[in-house]
């Protein structure tokens, strides 16, 4: 019997480390990304997809930035919803291709959507969430000085900007994002972590400057939609221990405990891994089963034979 699937894509899958950050790369980066996916329809399991957007809404604020003596600058909200928007557009139609060409019933939706947080997050004060593309250390300390830019190493991969990232509370849409999914549809929701707002007393949205991370809004909607699974891709085919180290490990089936262990132990870097364990132990600590394992081994890593798995016991 299927499952229900929460998959969440790195931005970095749309756009790779130090590639042109025109449409042409993305949309082909994207059609190889929905191309994999579509076999996880195929296999017969219900389909929730997220997506990153670190570097599409950095590449957006700087337009914004160095276009504002001739047009008026937006919001960081009103970037992450530009960017959910056209990342959507190329998912939901390379994914609908690849259903046509594969003869897999079943139609694609995107749904804009709202991630609320909390407007008095610590994160508002301290931002981590690097987004943009890569910069070399002396051209992060002149982007610092010149345009005020908070800067940070990311991953040994070299510098990026990085802004707040607040917690994400709740996914708004749920209901709908279920009714699509008993109607044969795949969802594409909550891209960039969600377009961040804010509630009032009465309740009253209104949007926030931030970049939620995708991750964690990923496991925020595999909790609210009741996905039997959460599952993280990513540019490698397991997690490991000493990532990139001569005595590297792989690892499979991972328990709570021993995951968490691996978290204090400092294996997994704040920018890239650390989230995603984060938000897989998060998930798997409710009973359920999280993986995270590479874009071409997903059908694989369902059926339990490919990728890492963080299990209760």
């Amino acid at each position: 019997m299927g499952k229900r699937v929460v998959i969440a894509l790195g931005g970095n899958a749309i756009l790779r480390p130090n590639q042109e950050a025109t449409f042409e790369n993305q949309l082909k980066n994207v059609e190889i990304s929905t191309d994999s996916i579509s076999n996880v329809k195929k296999a017969g399991h219900q389909v929730i997809i997220t997506h990153g957007n670190g570097p599409q809404v950095g590449n957006i604020l700087r337009q914004n930035e160095e276009a504002k003596d001739v047009v008026p600058q937006l919001p960081l909200d009103a970037l992450s919803a530009q960017s959910q928007g056209f990342i959507g557009y190329m998912m939901e139609q390379s994914l609908k291709n690849a259903l046509t060409e594969k003869e897999i019933s079943g139609n694609v939706v995107t749904l804009l959507t709202e991630t609320e947080v909390d407007a008095n997050d610590t994160a508002f004060n301290n931002p981590t969430k690097p987004i943009g593309v890569f910069y070399t250390e002396e051209e992060a300390k002149q982007l610092e000085q010149e345009k005020g830019w908070n800067m940070a190493e990311d991953a040994g991969r070299g510098y990026r900007r990085v802004v707040a990232s607040p917690q994400p509370q709740k996914i708004h849409g749920v209901s709908s994002i279920k009714a699509l999914l008993e109607n044969d549809t795949v969802v594409i929701s909550t891209g960039g972590g969600g377009i961040p707002v804010v509630a009032d007393e009465k309740g009253l949205l209104k949007g926030i400057e931030a970049v939620i991370d995708k991750d964690l809004s990923g496991l925020r909607l595999a909790e609210q939609v009741d996905a039997d699974v959460f599952m993280i891709l990513t540019d490698v085919s397991n997690v490991y221990l000493n990532y990139g180290k001569p005595d590297q490990k792989k690892l499979e089936t991972v328990t709570l405990d021993e995951a968490n262990q691996y978290v204090t132990e400092g294996h997994f870097a704040a920018g890239s891994m650390g989230p995603k364990m984060e938000a897989a132990i998060a998930f798997a600590a409710q009973g359920k089963e999280a993986i995270i394992c590479s874009l071409e081994n997903a059908v694989d890593a369902l059926a339990g034979t490919s990728g890492t798995r963080i299990v209760a016991k």
